[in-house]
């Protein structure tokens, strides 16, 4: 067998529909949380409603960020179908003026005139509408809109970020509160700012950064108003 055949080169985005979301899902738990928790907490002397703001900010947060993936995202659906019924019935119209379209792309990719109508005869004698909606619109198997997928990963990972600032805050006194969660959602933060860039193949320390960054300042606004709202109450 050759060795064409046998190769199975995989891309780092075939990942980017679910890296997205769970990167997304998890780092918004953890800072809308922690900074939910520290700001109560930095308003009041009782951990009770530091404890029930936390819990009701999980729940929230998780169907929130299911909903909002799985509208934003099925928007995105409904426009790659548009497309693609737009696309078929222009082929269905004028196929041969279709072909010449796309020999005309593969012509400004690099393709002498020749080649490049005999790779459109080919391409779309086998698939015509997806040789288009890959070539001519740039939409792939792997780009397609996915609103269930990116729904159900974005509200687990806001959950499983949420949850740990959450049950830090459970285990501390009233007194540790603040600084235990902070610390210990920078350090989530961290992580997940180097996990998520070694799945997406990226550099580890700017992407760690970035994400430590918006989370301490999510956590020392929070708090700032947390405690001018409690010294004024």
């Amino acid at each position: 067998m050759s060795r064409l055949r046998t190769h199975n080169e995989g891309h780092l985005l075939d990942r980017i529909g679910w890296l997205r979301a769970a990167v997304l899902g998890a780092n918004d738990g953890i800072v809308s949380t922690a900074s939910l928790l520290v700001g109560v907490a930095a308003a009041s002397v009782d951990k009770a409603p530091v404890l029930v703001a936390g819990l009701a900010g999980l729940v929230a947060g998780a169907m929130s960020m299911a909903a909002g993936e799985y509208v934003s995202v099925s928007s995105q659906s409904d426009t790659e179908r548009a497309d693609a019924s737009r696309e078929s019935a222009e082929l269905a119209a004028d196929p041969e003026s279709e072909r010449q379209e796309l020999a005309a792309i593969y012509v400004s990719r690099g393709l002498d005139e020749p080649l490049a109508s005999q790779v459109a005869d080919q391409l779309m004698a086998k698939d015509a509408l997806g040789a288009h909606m890959r070539d001519e619109l740039g939409l792939s198997e792997f780009m397609t809109a996915r609103p269930i997928q990116a729904a159900l990963t974005s509200a687990a990972t806001f959950f499983a970020g949420a949850v740990v600032p959450l049950v830090a805050a459970v285990l501390l006194p009233q007194g540790s509160v603040i600084v235990g969660v902070v610390v210990v959602s920078l350090i989530l933060l961290g992580l997940l700012g180097a996990v998520g860039a070694r799945v997406g193949g990226a550099g580890v320390l700017r992407p760690t950064l970035r994400v430590l960054m918006w989370g301490a300042i999510a956590m020392a606004i929070t708090a700032g108003i947390g405690r001018l709202f409690g010294a004024v109450v």
